[in-house]
């Protein structure tokens, strides 16, 4: 993916662990998303966790702990981030348009009904 294509929706300028179980991104557009740990966790869409043919969730979501948590974070170029689990699992990504989409809060305020 390109730098091109990313916004200030889409572009971090601030990420941290809130508390033991939230994750948070402040965006350049000025909002803040906060993500549940293990909800991050469930939302990987990664070949183990999805399948690549038919987009069916491979992973049991009973299989995960409730309090799995992030153990490392890195950056994936300028378009991602990558998390090493507690629960083993590392390969992941997860594309900053895709954490931003996954944060309905962030998305603002509905237009209201006619």
């Amino acid at each position: 993916m390109s730098d091109a294509a990313a916004t200030p929706s889409t572009t971090p300028e601030g990420l941290r662990q809130a508390d033991p179980r939230t994750l948070e991104i402040t965006w350049q557009d000025g909002v803040t998303s906060r993500f549940d740990v293990r909800d991050l966790r469930l939302a990987c869409a990664c070949a183990s966790c999805v399948d690549e043919w038919t987009g069916e969730a491979r992973l049991d979501p009973e299989s995960v702990p409730s309090d799995v948590h992030p153990l490392r974070i890195e950056t994936v170029g300028r378009y991602a981030i990558q998390i090493e689990w507690s629960d083993g699992h590392a390969t992941g990504i997860y594309p900053f348009r895709r954490l931003r989409a996954l944060d309905g809060a962030a998305a603002g305020p509905s237009p209201p009904e006619r």
